[in-house]
């Protein structure tokens, strides 16, 4: 089955040189994968050039004049620019002309017009941010990652709903794991909306585990953790920080004697692997789920491996159709006429 993902070429912090070398090295990788390459047309047809691709049927240019800017207001870049890159790629996915689209543009503006554009599925009431984190036993799918910083407990159910089912489709686990992130696992911990929420979660059907603290998020024991946005997007942007902080400083003490260096030579093999294993690029590529239609949002400073993964993850949810498994499970049921 053919997949066509849109990307926006013209998102990020460095536009078209990485995104068209991004989506040249995925569609060399993926031979039924099609990427709409969606921007300026004579910016993103030099780069094809350049890499060699510009007769590649699978890399088709649709045009779009405008750029939405990184720090651009989310309702500027809604009203004011209806042919921005961003934009036509999201009506792409919204006529059925693509199953997926790729930004790493702005996050405020990409939530806002997919909003508008997609509009959310039936039983949703906003979409969230959810990726995959590494763990000592593989990955967890944490959400929301910053689009609803204030939520209720019904919305904290709803994402524990979407995190499972992307889990059973992506990781294939048939009864995933859900947890809530606390500031303990006590019943008695937390604020009155966390605990509402955790009684939702214990009558949903769910396989609930209870709270989770900060610490437990990279401990691979959950599947799903669950949390509003300002608190996911401080955890996420701690663990990339942290994550900076640690190759740091073992460069500085593996650099700093004659001896630590040569030990370092000796070391490199494992120190590569351990680097790889942690490297965000690998998990580059959240998706903005509960829309209708696949939306994955690159990091902005990304570089051609690190989105090339994210059209990765936008590959594996359309083929999955993700979207279509939360309408079933989330859609309300039809009303029955009265007797």
């Amino acid at each position: 089955m053919t997949i066509t993902i849109a990307l926006d070429a013209m998102g990020g912090d460095h536009g078209p040189r990485v995104t068209v070398s991004a989506a040249v090295a995925f569609v060399r990788d993926e031979p039924d994968a099609i990427v709409v390459l969606v921007g300026q047309p004579e910016a993103i047809a030099e780069e094809l050039r350049r890499l060699g691709a510009a007769s590649e049927p699978r890399l088709p240019i649709v045009p779009a004049a405008e750029i939405v800017r990184m720090d651009e207001p989310p309702a500027q870049a809604l009203r004011a620019k209806r042919d921005s890159s961003m934009r036509v790629a999201l009506g792409l996915v919204r006529d059925g002309r693509a199953e997926a689209c790729v930004s790493a543009g702005n996050t405020g503006a990409l939530m806002a017009i997919a909003h508008f554009v997609l509009k959310t599925l039936p039983g949703i009431d906003r979409p969230a941010i959810v990726t995959a984190l590494p763990t000592r036993q593989g990955h967890v799918h944490l959400l929301d990652l910053g689009a609803n910083v204030e939520c209720s407990a019904e919305h904290l159910r709803q994402f524990a709903v979407m995190g499972c089912l992307v889990a059973q489709a992506v990781d294939g686990k048939e009864r995933p794991t859900v947890g809530l992130l606390n500031v303990g696992v006590e019943e008695i911990k937390g604020n009155e909306t966390v605990k509402a929420a955790a009684q939702l979660l214990r009558a949903s059907g769910l396989n609930y585990v209870g709270y989770v603290e900060g610490d437990g998020i990279y401990a691979g024991d959950t599947d799903v953790i669950v949390c509003d946005g300002f608190v996911g997007n401080i955890a996420l942007k701690t663990s990339e920080g942290l994550a900076r902080m640690i190759r740091a400083f073992m460069k500085e003490e593996f650099q700093r004697t004659l001896m630590t260096r040569l030990v370092g030579l000796i070391a490199r093999p494992i120190l590569r692997a351990f680097a790889s294993r942690v490297d965000p690029k690998r998990y580059n590529g959240a998706t903005l789920v509960g829309l209708n239609g696949v939306v994955v949002k690159s990091h902005g400073g990304a570089d051609a491996v690190a989105l090339r993964n994210a059209l990765q993850v936008a590959l594996r949810e359309a083929r999955h159709n993700i979207p279509e498994r939360i309408r079933r499970e989330l859609e309300p049921p039809p009303r029955r006429g009265l007797a």
